[in-house]
């Protein structure tokens, strides 16, 4: 064989060989099956190019091609072991199962791409948990300083005293820490409650021992938080105020009582309701009646704010109807038409107003009351009955206080005309009074026979001025003008002189005519 033919089938056997090597480094490097024939097509197109390419030249290529896959190689091996520490590192903070891959083989772009994104979610993962942790760490702190809580157990301990870095952010610890957290804030709001119901426990018992202003000073810094240290000094100032109450126990049940009886008032309570508390009239001062006391207290305190709107719309019916009630005896007040500043008008507006107020604000009450009914199982009482029926009682008392005060007026105008009828029209204007002719003995000036005959006639008149009328046995006035007759009973006294005729209060004024009192012995008033 000659040496030319010897080389041209070296060349093909190396040709060949390097073929090989490059289909084994694809599948090594997981170059899918269309992409190797690919490529294979490509090397078969450099070999069939027309120009003179030698063999060495090939070889050359080929080799340049076989380095270039060969680092691929190196640095798909080296990122995946890179994505692999990473991936053990994350996962063991937030204690999750690795990512499953074949170290052996070398990784396709694609499975370095998925691998790439699962680590890129673990970091978010890991951030969102540090965060997370972070924040909870600092309320759990704060609470343990408020509460004075020091770490007792170990996960307590890691949560506060060591590396933050150092922390498993797994779920379980995630929850856990929520956990305490949510103990921590609980026992930090019953604390806050107990702090603030010790708070009103002092203002009460101040209140109730009217402990003077400056002692409430000394105490004011503690009147806020909720701290260990201020509960206990907030219970010290409750221990000494409670002895200090045993010590004045009969003051302190007086001031209950006081509360009491406001209370009362609030909540329209009758006179039987009050009475049915019979510790409130007992003198015997002790621990068991301040107890009783303090009950009733907190029962009708809890009572009041359970109904506290519908009393409120019953106190505002109330102070609405005392207002109409007022105006209504303003209007039958005769002088009120001495008004010189515009208020009637004022005041006709506001009754009018009251009037369609009322009715509408009892149709509310009315609404709202058969509401709570239903839903309480029993009446709204105010001052021992039902409201609509205490309102309509109150309708009826003014109803009939109206007919009252009118059937007072007719019997005061019917008084006034029976007067009137026996005596004559009384002067309209006393500052201007007529004057008074002079009288002389034995002569009186001529009467209305009319009015005089029907007033001795009819003996069933009656008094006028609070007194009695009396027919004389002696002597009756004449039917007509003429003098009357004198008698020895009407002499004795002087006649009153000319001029003091206007000076006598007891002159009455009859149908235009004066007569004296004293001048008939037939009548005396």
């Amino acid at each position: 064989m000659r040496r030319s033919e010897v080389v041209a089938e070296e060349s093909i056997i190396c040709l060949q060989s390097a073929l090989n090597h490059l289909r084994e480094i694809w599948e090594l490097i997981g170059i899918p099956e269309d992409q190797r024939l690919q490529r294979t097509e490509v090397v078969k197109k450099h070999i069939k190019e027309k120009g003179e390419t030698t063999i060495l030249q090939l070889e050359k290529d080929l080799r340049t091609q076989v380095e270039f896959m060969r680092k691929q190689k190196k640095d798909r091996k080296q990122e995946l072991k890179v994505l692999q520490e990473q991936d053990q590192e994350l996962c063991e903070i937030l204690c999750m199962p690795h990512y499953v891959t074949d170290s052996a083989s070398v990784p396709s772009l694609e499975e370095l791409n998925q691998f790439r994104q699962h680590v890129a979610t673990l970091r978010e993962t890991k951030a969102s948990r540090h965060q997370e942790f972070v924040n909870i760490k600092k309320q759990i702190i704060l609470c343990m300083e408020e509460l004075d809580h020091t770490p007792d157990t170990s996960f307590e301990r890691d949560v506060v005293c060591e590396d933050e870095d150092a922390f498993c952010l797994s779920l379980e610890n995630i929850a856990t820490l929520q956990k305490l957290l949510r103990q921590l804030e609980m026992r930090k709001s019953q604390n806050e409650a107990a702090c603030e119901g010790l708070r009103a426990r002092i203002r009460e018992l101040w209140d109730r021992l009217q402990i003077p202003e400056e002692e409430r000073e000394a105490v004011a810094t503690v009147m806020t938080g909720s701290k260990a240290k201020v509960r206990k000094a907030l219970q010290l100032e409750v221990d000494r105020l409670e002895e200090l109450k045993m010590q004045n126990m009969k003051k302190v049940i007086e001031a209950i009582r006081v509360e009491l009886a406001q209370y009362w008032d609030q909540c329209f309570y009758s006179q039987e309701q009050r009475q049915a508390f019979a510790p409130y009239y007992s003198e015997d001062y002790t621990e068991d009646l301040l107890q009783l006391h303090d009950a009733e207290v907190v029962r009708l305190r809890n009572y009041y704010e359970g109904h506290k709107e519908l009393f409120e719309g019953v106190q505002k019916w109330e102070e609405n109807w005392r207002l109409f009630l007022e105006f209504e005896r303003k209007a039958s007040d005769p002088s009120r038409f001495t008004n010189r500043g515009g208020n009637l008008l004022k005041e006709e507006k506001q009754r009018a107003k009251l009037q369609k107020t009322l009715p509408k604000l009892e149709e509310e009450l009315k609404a709202q009351i058969d509401m709570w009914e239903q839903e309480h199982t029993q009446a709204f009482v105010v001052n021992g009955q039902k409201f609509m029926e205490y309102v309509a009682e109150q309708w009826e008392l003014h109803r009939l206080e109206k007919e009252r005060a009118k059937q007072e007026r007719q019997i005061k105008n019917r008084k006034q005309t029976e007067t009137e009828m026996l005596y004559g029209s009384a002067p309209r204007t006393p500052s201007k009074r007529r004057g008074l002719a002079p009288n002389t003995p034995g002569k009186v000036r001529k009467l209305n026979t009319t009015a005089i005959s029907n007033a001795t006639a009819n003996s069933s008149i009656r008094p006028v001025f609070g007194g009695t009328i009396y027919r004389s046995p002696v002597s009756r006035l004449p039917p007509s003008g003429s003098k009357p007759v004198a008698t020895s009973t009407c002499s004795g006294k002087k006649t009153p002189r000319a001029g003091r005729h206007g000076a006598n209060k007891e002159n009455l004024e009859l149908n235009g005519s004066i007569l004296s009192a004293r001048t008939f012995k037939g009548f005396q008033i």
